[in-house]
């Protein structure tokens, strides 16, 4: 696993995937087309959805602090005709960029998660906004009938992000202790701890990788790894070890 992605890298990802994510709006049949892996969304809602959730962190970088209540949304919708709907998107990202760059990585704001992890900082929200523009574009090429593996380094931080600010935390797992690691051929490999102080994780030398006894572990590229921990590909075709109910039991419990 390579060093952890820098502020200019992790803007230059929403940027792009965000691009990606207006490519896949125009080029799909129409905006009501269904999003199958959103059930009961069409393609409008989900650009609706990640355009309310640029403008929403773009205020939050700017106005809040850690601890404070959680803000309330603008409740604007975006516009229905697909090639306002696309300015208006492309609009919502340069909000969020620019008040990132304003605020700079080391702002604290407001956050939902637990700072265990991942903090409560502009950096880490722009961490979190990546894998938000990647796997939603991942869902609007679907909807499009053409979806595309993920790009490598966005999925490979994608995964450590997801076990650092949706996985980390002290909810108590209602099970026996047990360890899942996973494995992401061209990207590393990472455990996760559930025990009754709650969740966390580890990465993995090369060499723990090889000798590591978990009670389950997974194998697949980075692509195909984000796409399971956001529940965008089920487990079956991907290689795994161990208990086989351990990861659909940490999926219901997330």
């Amino acid at each position: 696993m390579s060093e952890p992605l820098s502020f200019p890298a992790l803007l230059r990802m929403i940027d792009e995937r965000s691009a990606a994510f207006r490519a896949a709006v125009a080029a799909a049949p129409n905006l009501d087309a269904d999003v199958p892996s959103c059930p009961g969304w069409t393609l409008y809602d989900l650009a609706n959805h990640l355009s309310e959730g640029d403008r929403f962190w773009a205020h939050i970088v700017l106005n809040t602090a850690p601890g404070d209540e959680r803000p309330s949304k603008d409740g604007l919708a975006a516009p229905r005709e697909r090639e306002a709907l696309i300015a208006w998107l492309a609009d919502s990202t340069e909000q969020l960029l620019t008040a990132l760059r304003e605020a700079g990585p080391d702002r604290g704001c407001w956050a939902w998660w637990e700072p265990l992890a991942s903090p409560h900082t502009v950096a880490a929200v722009a961490r979190r906004r990546v894998p938000e523009s990647l796997i939603h574009t991942y869902d609007a090429q679907l909807a499009s009938g053409t979806p595309q593996e993920l790009p490598t380094a966005e999925a490979a931080d994608a995964i450590e992000e997801f076990l650092a600010t949706v996985c980390t935390g002290t909810v108590p797992w209602p099970g026996e202790p047990a360890t899942m690691d996973y494995h992401a051929a061209e990207a590393g490999s990472w455990r996760q701890t559930v025990d009754a102080a709650g969740s966390r994780f580890t990465r993995l030398t090369v060499a723990e990788a090889a000798d590591s006894k978990p009670t389950a572990a997974v194998y697949g590229t980075a692509s195909e790894m984000a796409l399971l921990m956001y529940m965008r590909i089920p487990a079956g075709p991907l290689r795994t070890e161990g208990d086989a109910g351990l990861l659909r039991q940490l999926q219901d419990w997330g």
